[in-house]
This record gives C-alpha cells, sequence and structure tokens, in this order.
C-alpha cells in the first residue's frame, strides 16, 4: 500500500504548512500529494507552485470542482500542471454539492452522473489531442449555430494518459466510477467494513468489463498520532465536523448520509445539527469514538502498525494521510516510516 499526504485548502493548513509539508512527503519518498478546493482556495493555483517545490512526488486535485469550470478548462489545466510537474499530475473531479455548486457558482445541482461521465467523456478528448467534437445532454461542443469550430488542444501533456480519479460517495456514483475512472477518492471507507463501498465499486469495474487492478483505490482519510488514542482522535474531530456539520445543508449532506449509510447517523446528525446552530465545539464533541474509529485513522505509535495493515487488507491502494493535530510534521514523518517499514 502506498501512502500520499492531502494537503486540503486554507484555513486547514496555511500556504506555509502546504509548501513545507509537500516539500516533506517528496524528501521522504511518499506517493503523492493532493489539494483540493471548497470555497476560498483554488487547487489549480496551489498545485503550479507545489510543482515547482517539489521533484518527485505526484501531484494530484482532490478534487477539482466540476461547477467551477468548463471540461475543456479543466484539460487545459491538467495539461499545464502535467507540463510543470514533469508528468506528475494526477486529476480528480467531484461534482460537489447543491450548497457550492449552486451557492457559489450558480450552477444547478441536476444530473450529476450524466454531467459527471460527460465531463470525463470530454476532458479524455481534449488530453488525448484529439479534435474536440461532443453531443450530449449536459454539454454540446462546439456550440450549435454559432461561429466557433471543432478545436484540438495546443499544449501536449508529457504523460499518454493522465489519470483522472473520481471522487464519489453514493452507491451509484462509485459504480459510475468503476465504469470509467482510473482512480477512486472514497470518503468514509471503513477498512473493518469495506464491503459496503467495496461492492458498487467491483460492479461497475465487471460492468465496464474492467479488472479490480485498473482503479486505484485512495481515500482521503484523516490521520493523527498520539501516546493517548482519545487525544489522537479529538486531534480528527475538528476536520471530521466540518464535512459533517458545514459541507451541505440541513437537508442534504453527502457525508452525513454516508455516516448514515454506515450506521452512524445520530451522532452525525448530532454533528450536524450543532455545527449549523454555530456551536464547533459541540458539533466535535458530538463524534462518538466508533464513528471516528470508522472514518479516521487515530491512533498511538504502537497500533499505527496494525491500523495500516488493516487498510491494506480491506484492499486499498493508495492511503491518502490529512495530517491533524498541532504537530502535522510530525504525523507525516511517522506515516513515512511505518510505510517504509512495511515495504522493507
Amino acid at each position: 500500500m502506498r501512502a500520499g499526504l492531502f494537503l486540503a485548502y486554507w484555513p486547514w493548513f496555511s500556504l506555509e504548512e502546504q509548501v513545507s509539508l509537500a516539500v516533506l512527503g517528496d524528501e521522504l519518498g511518499l506517493d503523492s500529494l493532493w489539494v483540493s478546493e471548497a470555497w476560498g482556495q483554488d487547487a489549480v493555483s496551489m498545485l503550479g507552485l507545489l510543482a515547482g517545490r517539489t521533484q518527485r512526488i505526484g501531484l494530484g486535485s482532490g478534487l477539482l470542482q466540476i461547477p467551477a469550470r468548463q471540461p475543456a478548462a479543466a484539460a487545459m489545466a491538467a495539461a499545464s500542471l502535467d507540463v510543470i510537474s514533469g508528468g506528475r499530475f494526477r486529476l480528480g473531479l467531484g461534482v460537489s454539492g447543491p450548497q457550492v455548486s449552486e451557492g457559489w457558482y450558480g450552477v444547478p445541482f441536476a444530473h450529476p452522473l450524466r454531467r459527471t461521465r460527460e465531463y470525463v467523456e470530454i476532458v479524455r478528448t481534449a488530453l488525448a489531442r484529439r479534435t474536440l467534437r461532443h453531443e450530449g445532454e449536459e454539454w454540446t461542443l462546439p456550440l450549435p449555430g454559432g461561429q466557433g469550430r471543432p478545436l484540438k488542444l495546443l499544449a501536449k501533456p508529457v504523460q499518454e494518459r493522465i489519470p483522472i480519479y473520481l471522487g464519489a460517495v453514493g452507491p451509484k456514483a462509485i459504480e459510475q466510477a468503476g465504469e470509467i475512472a482510473d482512480g477512486w477518492l472514497p470518503f468514509m471507507l471503513d477498512p473493518a467494513a469495506p464491503d459496503r463501498l467495496m461492492d458498487p465499486l467491483l460492479r461497475g469495474l465487471a460492468r465496464a468489463g474492467r479488472a479490480r487492478e485498473d482503479i486505484d483505490i485512495a481515500p482521503c482519510v484523516p490521520f493523527a498520532v498520539a501516546a493517548d488514542r482519545d487525544a489522537a482522535r479529538d486531534a480528527v474531530r475538528p476536520w471530521l465536523a466540518f464535512y459533517l456539520g458545514g459541507m451541505g445543508s440541513r437537508e442534504k449532506n453527502f457525508y452525513v448520509d454516508a455516516a448514515a449509510a454506515a450506521g452512524y447517523g445520530e451522532p452525525a446528525r448530532a454533528c450536524q445539527e450543532a455545527y449549523l446552530d454555530g456551536d464547533r465545539g459541540a458539533a466535535a464533541a458530538a463524534l462518538t469514538t466508533d464513528l471516528i474509529d470508522a472514518m479516521a485513522l487515530a491512533t498511538t505509535p504502537a497500533g499505527l502498525d496494525e491500523r495500516l495493515a488493516a487498510y491494506e487488507r480491506a484492499g486499498i491502494d493508495t492511503l491518502i494521510a490529512v495530517p491533524c493535530g498541532t504537530d502535522k510534521e510530525g504525523a507525516v514523518r511517522t506515516l513515512a516510516a511505518a510505510v517504509g517499514a512495511a515495504r522493507a
């Protein structure tokens, strides 16, 4: 199992932390680092900076928001980042949710499966430097009746095929990831009960005639190590509370839905209610031990090897760790040492 770093976005990680942890991960030989976006720092700018500060480590968008960019613009960004990084880029995409799509971008959150499928088709066509023509229900290129003509990407990526990862949470979206994606960035893949999410992925792979080895399963997992396991759990609470509480509305939060489907609906909804009422401390406190252990890797140094082994047994290819707590550098060093020892 490989290990990477998820460096998210401001304010969870400062600009200085993103750069220093990226350089550290590169020096320690970690597999990849990933940057995301919400409604603040964008991922493309940050990845361009990190490409210039690192030498070997893979660079991934986890995720670029589909409503933020036309698909051809995402393809241009991917090609540019691949050239800037010398062929190290991985393109992660996601539809986000109604809160961001409609509230921030003014894009209706409708037909997310169809929208994702067409988006990937257009991006792949553009990155392959084929003349871009597309006739779908979400996009038609060139625009009919206008002066546009079919175009071909001027830039040439370093990689023959830039890998496309999808952030998929619900069963139908996970199945689609199995059909069309090179990688899958799941949320809340509990190593103690992986089949709930793995089964839809395997169905999608089978439907497309693909093998399990054709996709990189790469969950983003909040990560903390402390002498006391409860202290490690406390370190990941704010991150989990933000996603369960703030990434959606009372009516629709995909992360709460995922927690409920896994049997943790009561604490997840309690966290959400407290967060939306403005009490982030109460939201974090509402998270139960079993919910945290299902959603995060929060452990002691003595327990780390077994927890990593549990993810590997569950079928994880790349564990993308979100370093949490006050000593993020120490967490990164601990992770790299444990993964390196397991490979030796």
